[in-house]
């Protein structure tokens, strides 16, 4: 466009309209930290699926795991890990139905662990070696370098390995 067209438009554009759009961009209330989960994604939440899954260990996220391998789960309470995790079949539908709607997108595997995934090894490789330390255990001890993981916070900019020194 020629200098002098866009130099009209600039000239017809009322003066108070650059500071209505800055005022109004900053009156837009920014997200709570803690719905906010891996770029910025809101991390879902289903109080039963908090209640039954987080009176073990960490509620995980279902975005770690694709549908089929949540299905595969929840088919298996009865013997969930060396556990029985059995749960009434109306609770069991529901919190699956939660995580089956809020599943990882279509994927290729169907790991029953996280911590079996590609992409969990992959985002891991650097710090496998702490995984079997003492103030760690194992993989699935997120909570030791995720402060948040109980929120379904892992932001790799949060993250505190042991010993207090940040990744």
């Amino acid at each position: 466009m020629p200098a002098s067209r866009s130099h009209e438009r600039a000239k017809a554009r009322p003066a108070w309209i650059p500071g209505l759009l800055i005022a109004a961009a900053l009156a837009i209330p920014a997200a709570p930290a803690a719905v906010l989960a891996d770029g910025g994604r809101r991390s879902p939440d289903d109080p039963a699926w908090r209640e039954e899954c987080g009176s073990c260990h960490v509620a995980y996220p279902p975005r770690l795991l694709p549908a089929q391998s949540w299905r595969r789960i929840m088919a298996t309470l009865d013997r969930h890990f060396d556990a029985d995790a059995s749960l009434e079949p109306g609770r069991a539908r529901g919190i699956e139905a939660f995580l089956v709607a809020n599943a990882r997108q279509a994927s290729s595997e169907s790991a029953l662990r996280i911590t079996g995934t590609g992409w969990f090894r992959r985002e891991h490789d650097e710090v496998a070696g702490l995984f079997s330390s003492a103030a760690v255990g194992n993989a699935a001890n997120c909570g030791a370098c995720h402060p948040q993981a109980e929120q379904g916070r892992f932001n790799e900019h949060e993250i505190r390995l042991p010993g207090g020194n940040k990744r």
